[in-house]
């Protein structure tokens, strides 16, 4: 106290009572709207006029329930070798549906955050702080089941636990980076997931801001090396992953600095635990 300390870091449970905002409604004009019949253009004039083509890109995110509905064109009768294309499933779209199905919903008793399946027997790792004091909670899958979970142990020191549900069937591992995978540039592209407020699967993306930041982890937490990011992080998101490009699990969500302690969230300023350092606790933990 008596020491300005800039930002403060806080985890990521949201305070008791505090529900998910609702969202305001607004409606916008569908993109795919079929466009108005024209009558058949007039013959060209002999000097026709250049018309610049118009660009659009359109990027499509999976935000919300762990599975993603693609519809493809039919194939009409009278060009059957033409057929209309249905979205490109490949970039970020693509990372968020192969990831979203590993990640769950964390309830306790004192609050809630986030989680992911990260071995072959349905073991889940997430935050010490998101567990702080509880044997047992509940999980909610991506297809919306729900199960109980024992919690094997916590390193709060390193802001680890790791959870075994009652039963490991139809989870999956998401798979974390190793070696040089697990060493992100700054600038490399990243999404964070979780359930930021209770918004289970949501989905933000980002960049890399910096390396090895020192931040205080978890609840009264040592100061810890840090991935920092601007993906958006709130409230609830701790102990999610934060993957890169490839849907590779670089680190977990954990902390975000705000500049208002009592109505704390995303100012652009987030940070995970390293995976290295995440997997070395929970061996320890298991061990």
């Amino acid at each position: 106290m008596g020491e300005p300390r800039g930002p403060s870091f806080l985890p990521g449970r949201p305070p008791s009572g505090f529900g998910p905002p609702v969202p305001p409604e607004t409606s916008y004009p569908s993109p795919y709207a079929a466009p108005t019949p024209q009558p058949p253009p007039a013959p060209p004039p002999r000097s026709p006029r250049k018309v610049s083509p118009l660009v659009a890109a359109v990027l499509a995110a999976v935000l919300a329930g762990g599975a993603a509905g693609y519809a493809a064109g039919a194939v009409g009768d009278e060009e059957p070798a033409a057929a209309a294309a249905g979205p490109d499933v490949t970039g970020l779209e693509a990372v968020a549906a192969r990831v979203l199905p590993s990640v769950v919903s964390i309830e306790t008793a004192e609050g809630q955050g986030s989680g992911f399946v990260f071995d072959e027997r349905g073991r889940i790792l997430t935050n010490a702080h998101v567990v702080a004091g509880s044997s047992e909670v509940s999980i909610e899958l991506q297809d919306g089941r729900r199960l109980r979970a024992e919690v094997l142990g916590d390193d709060p020191a390193s802001d680890v636990a790791v959870l075994e549900p009652e039963t490991a069937r139809g989870l999956r591992a998401a798979e974390l980076a190793a070696g040089a995978q697990a060493k992100p540039g700054v600038g490399d592209t990243v999404l964070a997931i979780g359930s930021p407020l209770g918004l289970s699967g949501t989905v933000t993306s980002g960049i890399v801001s910096a390396l090895d930041r020192s931040v205080r982890l978890g609840e009264g937490g040592e100061r810890r090396r840090a991935l920092q990011t601007d993906a958006s992080i709130n409230p609830g998101n701790s102990g999610g992953p934060l993957v890169d490009a490839d849907g590779r699990v670089i680190g977990i969500n954990t902390a975000i600095a705000t500049l208002d302690q009592q109505r704390g969230g995303s100012i652009g300023i987030g940070f995970a635990i390293p995976v290295a350092d995440a997997r070395a606790a929970a061996r320890a933990i298991i061990d």
